[in-house]
């Protein structure tokens, strides 16, 4: 078995929750796209990054059906991970930043894969939400406190893939804070939580807790 790391991104404030993310170090033991993509699927993780130049910051993301040519969760915890300024991703370069207990990244939601932006009339309904069928990936929201900036969320990817719910997902929080233009502090699936703020030109900031599992 190739040697990996698993981070957990988007920690809740006790440092609990977040989203499991593998990570291989050395991109280079698994240099063929259709090997990665086997890997990813055996580890079943919401995303699977390898590594192609830790000094550099380029990455290779897939989820256990596909590769990705960006997404969020994954770049956060690699940033974090290899504390670098910079991740480079076939969707574009990555702006990075630690601060304090967050790690932040930049990024446009162009580079975002396409989701569906679900509104909801209160938290409780999207708490009482069940899976819906495959075929839509779907950001189901609502606002907890619309003044704050506070927001409910839960993420069905309807990939077919084995993850029927995303416990915590950058790409989707990024698409959603360029819709209301605002900054947004997002509690999704268990309870992870995702801090955003929208910046000049179209770039978004992405924050959240990380802690290496193993």
């Amino acid at each position: 078995m190739t040697d990996y790391d698993v981070l957990r991104v988007f920690c809740g404030p006790g440092g609990g929750y977040g989203n499991e993310l593998g990570v291989v170090r050395e991109g280079s033991v698994m240099p063929d796209r259709a090997d990665r993509q086997e890997f990813a699927a055996k580890l079943g993780f919401s995303e699977t990054v390898f590594v192609d130049d830790p000094e550099r910051g380029i990455i290779d993301i897939y989820t256990p059906s596909q590769r990705l040519p960006f997404a969020g969760h994954p770049c956060v915890g690699v940033g974090w991970l290899l504390d670098v300024p910079e991740l480079v991703t076939p969707a574009g370069v990555v702006g990075v930043r630690l601060d304090g207990e967050f790690s932040w990244i930049e990024a446009r939601a162009e580079w975002a894969p396409p989701r569906t932006l679900r509104r909801h009339g209160t938290a409780a309904e999207v708490d009482a939400l069940a899976v819906p069928p495959s075929g839509e990936w779907i950001y189901a929201w609502a606002w907890e406190d619309e003044a704050a900036g506070r927001v409910r969320a839960r993420a069905f990817p309807g990939r077919n893939d084995g993850i029927e719910e995303d416990e915590a997902t950058g790409a989707a929080a990024l698409l959603l804070t360029q819709q209301l233009g605002r900054a947004l502090n997002i509690t999704q699936g268990v309870g992870s939580q995702i801090l955003t703020a929208p910046q000049p030109n179209d770039w978004v900031e992405v924050g959240g807790r990380v802690r290496l599992e193993r």
